[in-house]
């Protein structure tokens, strides 16, 4: 199949698939009660149409206070029984809700993954660094794998096959939460923190924060412990920062780090393609990223059907916390 029938093919498969995301998807809290380490925000959550100059119009979502999963569940004759945590960007002030969320579900849905949409707490916090990761959506995403694991047999889902995939700043979220699973930042609230935060795979699509400014080196404060789990990065070489951007240095400069540790890594660095692509097809290089990633899953074996992927549960609106 060539290049541009399989782009048709595959805008197809995630517009087809994405208008069946109007089915209620199951929407859980990710807390029982406060926020942990958050100091609260004024503003009520509201979502906006953004006019993107590299995508047209899309939705982000900002003001979260209340973080929770979203899960499209893969069709039961299709289901692999693999799940992928979605961490859309926005700088950690908004969430872009449509481009790097729902429109990524619906790709993963076509493929036989659940995807699960991580809404993390936006925008920056008082006290927050400026032009530094916060603290918040780290615990968020924590506690999001933890609780995803816990429920898995529930959700139609392989508790080993549980990944992530972000984008931007949440592509930074991605690869701090496959790191630093050996501390949890925040004091266990129930039984749920008593299940392994650490995702089974991640993939970081044009990551930021993940390169030092002043030096070519990973950032200070990221750590590649032995059982880092397998990664992969791909960014366009034109992003940049002075758009709003990521410079592909903070992929280059992951890649070695995690080589040099010794991690299962695969790198693509497009020669065009600028930012925020997700997983629209267009004439652009990075159109091809969806497919070498699911050559890269398939690899890993995460998508052939395990004994997990025959149960699904029944579909909700909306579900409490157990």
């Amino acid at each position: 199949m060539n290049q541009i029938v399989f782009g048709t093919f595959l805008l197809s498969t995630v517009l087809l698939a994405r208008a069946g995301l109007a089915a209620s998807p199951l929407v859980v809290d990710l807390w029982p009660g406060k926020v942990p380490g958050d100091v609260g925000i004024n503003s009520e959550e509201s979502s906006r149409i953004h006019p993107s100059p590299l995508v047209g119009p899309t939705k982000l979502i900002t003001n979260v206070s209340k973080p929770t999963l979203t899960i499209y569940q893969a069709a039961k004759e299709k289901n692999t029984g693999t799940a992928m945590l979605i961490c859309p960007g926005g700088g950690y002030w908004d969430l872009y809700w449509e481009l790097e969320g729902e429109e990524v579900a619906a790709w993963l849905n076509s493929v036989g993954i659940t995807g699960i949409i991580l809404k993390y707490r936006v925008p920056r916090r008082p006290g927050d660094v400026r032009g530094e990761p916060p603290l918040g959506p780290l615990l968020d995403a924590q506690r999001a794998v933890s609780l995803v694991r816990s429920r898995a047999a529930e959700w139609g889902i392989d508790p080993k096959r549980i990944g992530m995939v972000g984008f931007s700043a949440g592509g930074h979220l991605a690869l701090a939460t496959a790191t630093s699973f050996q501390k949890r930042r925040y004091e266990p609230v129930d039984a749920i923190d008593e299940v392994s935060s650490r995702p089974d795979f991640a993939v970081l699509c044009y990551s930021g924060y993940l390169k030092a400014k002043d030096k070519d080196e990973i950032s200070l404060g990221l750590e590649i412990p032995v059982n880092t789990p397998p990664i992969l990065l791909t960014h366009a070489n034109d992003d940049s920062e002075k758009v709003g951007g990521s410079n592909a240095e903070n992929s280059a400069f992951m890649y070695i780090a995690l080589k040099r540790a010794g991690i299962p890594v695969e790198l693509h660095i497009y020669a065009s393609g600028n930012h925020d692509f997700g997983v629209r097809q267009s004439e652009k290089l990075p159109s091809s990223w969806p497919q070498l990633s699911i050559n890269w899953l398939r690899s890993l074996e995460l998508l052939k059907p395990g004994p997990h992927s025959r149960k699904l549960s029944g579909t909700v609106s909306s579900i409490p916390m157990p």
